[in-house]
């Protein structure tokens, strides 16, 4: 199954599905087209928003001021805006 990347001007999409309170902070791989993501912080007063930006800041090796929250921030189905040419998303992607 593949991820549903959308290129924009400023960026790429990405669709993320995101499990907060997890055991571990990880990514999962992908499921129905979004990339699978569990952090330890709970969904609260935006901590496992900000746990995930974090994550795939490391995941992707971007800084964390390249990757925002476009839609869902209080939704487990999240859409980010990733500062960084579709090659590099991708080339990181295929690794899942």
């Amino acid at each position: 199954m593949s991820i549903e990347l959308r290129e924009t001007d400023a960026g790429v999409i990405l669709p993320v599905k995101v499990t907060a309170g997890a055991r571990k902070s990880e990514i999962r791989g992908v499921q129905n087209g979004a990339l699978k993501v569990a952090v330890t912080a709970v969904a609260e007063k935006g901590k496992a928003n900000k746990a995930v930006i974090q994550l795939l800041a490391k995941w992707l090796d971007v800084p964390k001021s390249s990757i925002q929250i476009s839609a869902g921030s209080t939704s487990s189905h999240k859409r980010l805006l990733v500062e960084a040419p579709l090659p590099t998303v991708e080339k990181r992607l295929n690794s899942c």
